[in-house]
């Protein structure tokens, strides 16, 4: 893993702690490094949820430009795939996650943060996709993962203008889910995704898959995914676990093993 980028866990919660100062510019070996923490994050049974960080004052203010500059277009062609390919697997982490924001988040910045599936800002966030101003548009799925949050409406005004959006805003159009101070960012994403420490880890990678999947199919084909992803379970031990604590005790008593 890149120097970059660091994953750290504590207490069942793992973090992708960004470290490129001054503004954690997403460039290749950040981009590498976050597709390495990914993959690590999904394989450890120690970890049950992950924040993703970019430390005190700010998130990532986008890619890095000057090492795009000079690329061609047959470069950024066989780029385009890892840029995609690292974010894609962040995405698919088949855990709880969460962006701890701070400062901005703006271009690949704001679209690291929309893999997640919640977003803590500080009260001094800016969000935006401002690739237009370069000519150019996002690349790392902020057309798609933004229309699908927000809304194509909302989506389409951002990415057109490549306008700043402020914590406030972000939150009542629901591209953040909660606003603290900004010495607070980081406590406030542990206790939003510390709750899953210790649960059905399957049945949460389940229902993750199943909402996340449904959202790009039809709705028939959204409810068979649903379906097979509720029978599957059945074949689990936290299953058997769950079912038999709620008979001899009513629910909220069962104690899961992860398995």
């Amino acid at each position: 893993m890149s120097e970059l980028v660091r994953f750290e866990v504590e207490g069942g919660i793992g973090t992708i702690r960004l470290d490129r100062p001054p503004m954690n510019a997403l460039n290749f070996e950040i981009q590498d490094g976050l597709h390495a923490a990914a993959l690590e994050a999904t394989a450890r049974r120690d970890v049950s949820a992950v924040i993703i960080y970019g430390g005190e004052k700010v998130f990532a203010a986008g890619a890095d430009i000057k090492e795009m500059q000079t690329m061609s277009y047959t470069d950024m062609v066989d780029r385009s795939a890892a840029f995609q390919a690292a974010f894609i697997a962040i995405a698919r982490i088949p855990k709880p996650t969460v962006a701890a924001i701070t400062g901005y988040a703006l271009g690949g910045g704001c679209e690291l943060s929309l893999t997640c599936d919640f977003r803590v800002a500080a009260d001094n966030a800016k969000l935006g996709q401002p690739e237009v101003t370069l000519g150019i548009i996002p690349g790392m799925g902020g057309t798609q993962r933004l229309s699908r949050l927000v809304g194509a409406a909302r989506a389409k005004d951002m990415i057109f203008s490549g306008r700043f959006v402020l914590a406030e805003e972000a939150l009542r159009i629901g591209l953040v889910d909660e606003v603290v101070a900004p010495d607070e960012v980081y406590a406030a994403a542990c206790r939003r995704v510390e709750r899953y420490v210790g649960g059905p880890a399957y049945a949460i990678r389940a229902a993750k898959e199943a909402i996340d999947r449904g959202l790009e199919v039809d709705l028939d084909t959204g409810l068979e995914i649903e379906r097979m992803q509720f029978a599957g379970l059945f074949a689990t031990h936290d299953r058997d676990i769950g079912m038999a604590s709620f008979v001899e005790h009513r629910q909220g008593k069962a104690q899961f093993e992860g398995r």
